[in-house]
């Protein structure tokens, strides 16, 4: 079903639908909140913020990066699912405006105050959850309220954020909880966006075999894959949290050969997915390793699901949307696929990092790849998402 476009939206383009103000807006906040992070940590500039450094970082990258990147998806997806008009124009406005709030709120929280500042932060997955239950209910689309729950999740999960800083003075089990979230919001979305765009593409190149359509199998995974990262949230160094995440690894695993990626190696857009998916099975490792092996620290888990699975499958997701929402060619070009094998790097780089190579190099490395990925799909889809869609 395609976007509703009737009656036609008069305002400016970048609040004519989700994707356009959160992608950019997203993308912008993902490169300079890095780019600061690492002058952090030089020292040579600082926050107002009463959060420790490595939990300001964490937070913005959870709950503000992917949080809008999210919220860019959900409201650009769910017209389509529901066959309703999208939310645009003031009430879209004032969604973003929500979002800017919370990162202004998290990054003066040393003036505003712990309680003040988590309230303002919590308002926009508040809202987004909100707005998208009404849209699904509205639609009749009771089949897709699913996507509801790993966004309350992950609403849950910023909440207990500011709970565990404010009394333990950093963040533990809510972090893994929000990544937890993500991971699954990956399986569930991935799990019918990926095998759907690699038919179509299959289809017209070559055509036998398809990917195997949704079945016991991936419902199998997708409990299994809940059950573990619940597992991991609250007991991550338990040892049969340990067996249960190797299961749900070795399920994924079996789940994206079933799709077929690597006959889409001619289209980079289709196959950057597949790419993105494989990081899901790759940290469910590293967090049975964690819990069976204890010399494999957490970091690797965390940054396999946050840069590599997060990272990459929002950006490649970014990619194809604004694309096919803006009137372009479905083609990554050169350039597109410099954006992705920048944040490929930069996943691979910090889980080399993390894995026990000590190198300050590393770290300032693998920042730098991800700035370039963000700031660069942020240069290159600037002026899509900023003007009316081609016709």
């Amino acid at each position: 079903m395609a976007i509703p476009r009737k009656p036609p939206f008069h305002g400016p383009a970048i609040l004519s639908y989700g994707f356009r103000p959160f992608f950019l807006l997203g993308a912008l906040y993902a490169g300079l909140a890095v780019w600061f992070w690492i002058a952090l940590l030089s020292g040579g500039v600082d926050t107002a913020s009463r959060f420790p450094a490595v939990d300001w970082h964490i937070h913005e990258m959870l709950f503000g990066y992917m949080a809008a990147v999210l919220a860019g998806f959900l409201m650009t997806a769910i017209p389509n699912w529901t066959g309703r008009l999208p939310v645009n124009g003031l009430p879209l406005a004032i969604l973003v405006a929500v979002w800017m709030a919370g990162r202004m709120a998290m990054f003066l929280s040393g003036y505003l105050g712990a309680v003040p500042a988590a309230l303002v932060d919590c308002a926009f997955l508040a809202l987004l959850a909100a707005v998208c239950a009404r849209e699904i209910i509205a639609g009749k689309n009771w089949r897709n309220l699913k996507v509801l729950l790993p966004v309350v999740t992950l609403l849950a999960a910023n909440v207990w954020f500011h709970v565990e800083v404010i009394t333990i003075g950093s963040s533990d089990a809510s972090r893994r909880m929000a990544l937890s979230a993500a991971i699954m919001l990956i399986a569930i979305i991935g799990g019918r966006i990926i095998p759907s765009f690699t038919r179509n593409w299959l289809v017209k190149h070559q055509p036998s075999p398809l990917p195997a359509p949704f079945d016991r199998l991936d419902i199998a995974t997708l409990t299994l894959s809940a059950g573990a990262l619940v597992a991991w949230t609250f007991a991550p160094a338990y040892q049969p949290s340990g067996y249960l995440l190797f299961a749900a690894a070795v399920m994924n695993i079996l789940r994206l050969a079933r799709w077929q990626g690597w006959r889409t190696f001619p289209d980079p857009l289709v196959l950057m997915l597949h790419l993105a998916f494989l990081w899901i099975p790759v940290g469910l490792t590293l967090a049975a390793l964690r819990a069976l092996a204890p010399t494999v620290g957490e970091a690797a888990a965390v940054h396999a699901f946050g840069i590599g699975a997060v990272g990459s499958m929002t950006l490649a997701v970014m990619m194809r949307a604004t694309l096919g929402h803006t009137g372009r060619d479905l083609k990554a070009g050169w350039r597109g696929c410099l954006v992705f094998s920048a944040v490929s790097a930069a996943a691979v780089l910090r889980l080399i990092l993390a894995l026990g190579i000590q190198a300050e190099w590393l770290l300032h490395l693998s920042a730098a790849c991800w700035v370039v990925a963000f700031l660069g799909f942020a240069t290159l889809f600037g002026y899509p998402l900023l003007t009316p869609r081609r016709v």
